[in-house]
């Protein structure tokens, strides 16, 4: 018998017909299907009985306890609060440790001077700090927004000088050729060299935020997701503090992807950066 013929310039079509799927949404698909497991493996533990509701709410039940916070105003009430102290922290310690990275990275005084306090200041735990800010601050606002101000100081301050002394010394030399202001090198040269580092230092800095924000709402809070959290905890009411945990998640991913975001378009010379 002779071998069949086969169309070749068909079968090609046959294949470029096929539809497929786009790789970013394939990709989601990918991340997405680990944690659905999860959730499906747990919801049948909770109905079998295997995990009491009083160790851990199912997944069923947190949804239903999640609307009924969103219907009583509950939940939105206490996002606001919590987003209010995070995007204050966040602003006065992003400032101050870009700052003091530019005080250290630019001269050997700078850094002499400020390095070591920052480097000693890190080493101290949130929580060792706690009573001294009740005691300088009262039990306001204030407090909470310092701690969390002071947890996001230290990785902006690490990555930006890191970023800021691993500029090409050919660069330092081209602005004096040039004739540059020291004030126009910074703008041109220095800040866009330390940019990469920089904006590694602000994923850093907004996981800190949100993880100091919990630590900072233990502090004698009367609202928030922290207090809505330690109050659910005197009751046992697990399904509350789940949900409190997931809202601290989807807001760190939110805005882990929106730094991501800023990357693209900050570092869109880099075609090796975008196209890793």
């Amino acid at each position: 018998m002779s071998a069949p013929v086969i169309d070749v310039g068909v079968r090609s079509r046959a294949v470029r017909a096929r539809p497929r799927v786009p790789r970013p949404l394939a990709a989601a698909w990918q991340r997405m299907l680990s944690p659905l497991v999860i959730v499906v493996v747990w919801q049948i533990a909770s109905s079998a009985g295997l995990l009491p509701e009083r160790l851990l709410a199912s997944p069923v039940k947190i949804v239903t306890t999640a609307a009924d916070l969103i219907q009583a105003g509950v939940l939105p009430s206490a996002i606001a609060t919590s987003l209010q102290r995070v995007a204050i922290g966040f602003t006065l310690g992003a400032l101050a440790g870009i700052g003091l990275a530019l005080i250290a990275g630019l001269s050997r005084v700078g850094e002499n001077t400020v390095d070591p306090l920052l480097q000693m200041l890190r080493a101290l735990p949130l929580f060792g700090l706690i009573p001294l800010f009740i005691l300088w601050f009262g039990i306001g606002e204030t407090p909470k927004v310092a701690l969390v101000a002071l947890g996001v100081v230290f990785p902006l301050y690490l990555n930006t000088f890191a970023g800021i002394r691993g500029v090409d010394g050919k660069l330092a030399e081209l602005s004096q050729v040039l004739r540059l202001r020291r004030s126009a090198m910074i703008a041109h040269i220095v800040l866009p060299g330390a940019l990469p580092q920089t904006l590694v230092g602000l994923r850093q800095s907004l996981g800190v935020a949100w993880l100091a924000l919990i630590v900072a709402e233990q502090i004698n809070a009367d609202a928030g997701l922290g207090y809505m959290i330690n109050d659910a905890r005197e009751f046992l009411r697990t399904d509350v503090i789940v949900v409190g945990l997931i809202v601290y998640a989807i807001f760190g991913l939110l805005t882990d992807a929106l730094v991501r975001l800023l990357e693209r378009r900050a570092l869109s010379w880099r075609r090796s950066f975008l196209s890793s």
